[in-house]
């Protein structure tokens, strides 16, 4: 989770909304992102689906079936449904997402008994950190606004 939130870190910097993920398989990282929605005007430029690109290309696979996938914030529901396709095995994050997480929070898609594939999810690593520095970023944007 400390290298998720350094990419969150990196998004900070970038004035893009801190959310950090990298994919772990097989004890080694094969994917390292942060949102870069502003940057690249993309709706769907969200740190999980950039590492899910970045994860498949590396193992030359559309299934990360024994891969992990550390997150700063719970996925959306775009990212959720993306973790499912991929067939991502473990889902690990930091803090909750109670206007749009997708995990469990406001709805649970990666779990959802009428779909093929279900991951496992763990929620609350780092959660303070996390949760600080999307805090810090929202505080920053409203000053900026005033």
């Amino acid at each position: 989770m400390l290298e998720a939130l350094k990419e969150a870190q990196k998004a900070f910097e970038e004035d893009e909304v801190p959310v950090g993920a990298i994919i772990v398989s097989q004890k080694r990282i094969i994917a390292k992102a942060h949102n870069q929605i502003e940057r690249l005007k993309d709706p769907t430029a969200h740190a999980e689906m950039i590492a899910i690109t970045q994860a498949a290309s590396t193992l030359g696979s559309k299934w990360l079936n024994e891969a992990s996938i550390y997150v700063t914030i719970e996925p959306c529901s775009m990212c959720a449904g993306a973790l499912v396709l991929a067939r991502i095995k473990n889902i690990v994050y930091g803090a909750k997402d109670p206007k749009t997480g997708a995990c469990g929070s406001v709805v649970n898609i990666v779990n959802h008994r009428k779909l093929n594939h279900r991951a496992a999810v763990k929620s609350g690593i780092l959660k303070e950190e996390c949760g600080l520095l999307l805090k810090e970023f929202f505080k920053k944007k409203r000053c900026e606004r005033n």
